[in-house]
């Protein structure tokens, strides 16, 4: 209990904090893999949309910030489309990930997407990783069908 609101009042505050990213990627790319295995990439997808749940976002501004916040990135709006939403990550953090030889996952970021436009647009969505190791970044295409509406 005391864990959440320690978590929702750090993310409600605008202070910075340096992280180191060794630490980071130490976690992010070797010890969730070693205890997930195989099914490390389907596995964040859906703590991805876990997390977004637990932190409903209601406008772009907030998911933007929220990456920020995050460490995630710096998460802006290429495209965006009648039923599509192409999103471009870049950071720090991405360069040496996409650098190392090291399979990428970006499947919570990517499952983090799905569900806030999930939320926003009351329809099934669903996020697709594209990581572009020329440029450093990745790009995320969020598709949905307003046919397949939320219940």
């Amino acid at each position: 209990m005391k864990d959440t609101i320690v978590t929702e009042n750090t993310l409600q505050t605008d202070e910075s904090r340096n992280i180191s990213i060794f630490g980071y990627e130490l976690i992010r790319e070797f010890v969730l893999p070693e205890i997930l295995g195989k099914d490390t990439p389907e596995i964040l997808y859906w703590t991805g949309k876990r997390l977004a749940r637990k932190y409903p976002l209601h406008t772009y501004d907030e998911l933007v910030d929220f990456f920020a916040k995050a460490s995630w990135g710096e998460l802006e709006i290429k495209n965006e489309r009648k039923d599509e939403i192409e999103f471009e990550l870049k950071s720090p953090l991405i360069v040496s990930r996409v650098k190392s030889k090291a399979e990428h996952f970006f499947q919570l970021e990517a499952g983090f997407l799905a569900q806030q436009i999930e939320h926003q647009k009351q329809a099934v969505t669903e996020t697709f990783e594209h990581p572009v190791k020329k440029s450093n970044k990745v790009q995320f295409t969020v598709k949905w069908d307003k046919k397949d509406e939320v219940r």
